[in-house]
């Protein structure tokens, strides 16, 4: 991964976060029904579970170049297992109260989950959406290209550079590091450890929050 460019203590505009395993912990959850996809098509689960994170369906089940699959069931199967499995969903640790302290045209969610399942894990885990949302209808190509973040700082009206992305899994720290934002590691979820160079919280229990009306800042 890239150099991170300086995090704390400086003055953003915008926090952007993903949703699983950033502001709420689905990781069992979706470990057990992508778990059951992969034995319905002989695949190994130990090495496959961990490629699941931090992005979109539809680019897993392609990436794994099954023979005459119908992708579009495909997908549609893992979503519906997934919105009817949430058993286990809760939020990060101190995320709820650290969003609400947020105005809220300065945060977006920016996730690889479809609107459905996005509202369906918030949903449970007691997560109020924000106004942005951007999901995986509504970019072309999923992270770790930074169409997301790009998107959702637009729809903010800031500057991707003057923005603080959220994320737990690697695709996510790619998508935020080519967007050229500023990138903050949340690890309470983790269940496969990654090395990064970027700054790693625990959870929200472990930061300082200062909000003004010229920005935000955030130390830990």
């Amino acid at each position: 991964m890239a150099s991170p460019p300086p995090v704390s203590p400086r003055l953003w505009q915008a926090f952007l976060f993903d949703m699983d395993g950033t502001l709420i912990t689905s990781t069992a959850a979706a470990e057990r029904v992508w778990g059951r996809w992969a034995e319905r098509h002989g695949l190994d689960v130990a090495a496959f579970i961990p490629t699941i994170h931090g992005v979109r369906a539809a680019d897993t089940i392609r990436k794994q170049n099954l023979p005459d699959i119908d992708l579009e069931a495909e997908v549609a199967w893992v979503e519906r297992g997934e919105i009817e499995d949430l058993d286990g969903v809760v939020p990060i640790a101190g995320a709820i109260d650290f969003v609400k302290r947020l105005p809220p045209d300065r945060w977006a969610v920016v996730t690889s989950a479809t609107v459905p399942l996005a509202e369906a894990r918030l949903r449970a885990a007691g997560v109020t959406p924000p106004a942005v949302m951007i999901t995986a209808e509504q970019v072309e190509r999923g992270k770790p290209d930074p169409a997301g973040y790009l998107l959702a700082a637009e729809r903010l009206g800031f500057d991707i550079a003057d923005c603080l992305v959220f994320e737990d899994a690697e695709a996510g720290i790619r998508a935020g590091e080519a967007a050229g934002a500023g990138v903050v590691v949340i690890t309470a979820a983790w269940t496969h450890p990654l090395t990064t160079d970027h700054p790693k919280l625990a959870d929200y229990g472990d930061s300082a929050l200062e909000v003004g009306t010229d920005g935000m800042r955030l130390e830990f």
